[in-house]
């Protein structure tokens, strides 16, 4: 049924779970399984050395999400392709599922105050709202 599967993990627990039900629809369905990590980038840089600055930062900062995401799936036996990208969390991911034509989107839910929720909202519900695909939400 599905057969490119995207998790979204920023190494929160609840993405990390996610990110273990990716990895067994993935071995299930037999599917490519990609995982996106976006590093929002706080300012806006004014060089291209500061760009590759940020990206050298991040992918410091992610090294170990991105070791534990290797390792999950090849404890699992599942091929992973890992995407760390630059920019906002939301139009990042957004814009590889549609670029990637990816199937099912699987991301984690954090719970915060029901204050928090109706001000700012969360990244969960704008991703289901505007992901192009099926969205599975992991508690």
């Amino acid at each position: 049924m599905f057969s490119k599967i995207l998790a979204a993990n920023d190494g929160s627990p609840g993405a990390v779970r996610a990110l273990g039900a990716a990895i067994s629809l993935a071995k299930l369905h037999q599917a490519e399984l990609h995982m996106i990590t976006v590093e929002a980038i706080p300012h806006f840089p004014a060089s291209i050395d500061e760009v590759e600055e940020e990206r050298y930062e991040a992918n410091h900062r992610f090294a170990p999400v991105i070791d534990s995401a290797r390792n999950q799936a090849k404890a699992a036996r599942v091929k992973i392709e890992i995407h760390l990208v630059p920019g906002h969390v939301i139009e990042g991911i957004v814009e590889f599922v549609k670029t990637h034509n990816v199937d099912l989107l699987v991301v984690g839910f954090m719970g915060h105050s029901q204050l928090y929720e109706r001000i700012i909202g969360s990244t969960t519900d704008r991703l289901v709202r505007l992901a192009p695909c099926s969205v599975l939400v992991v508690k």
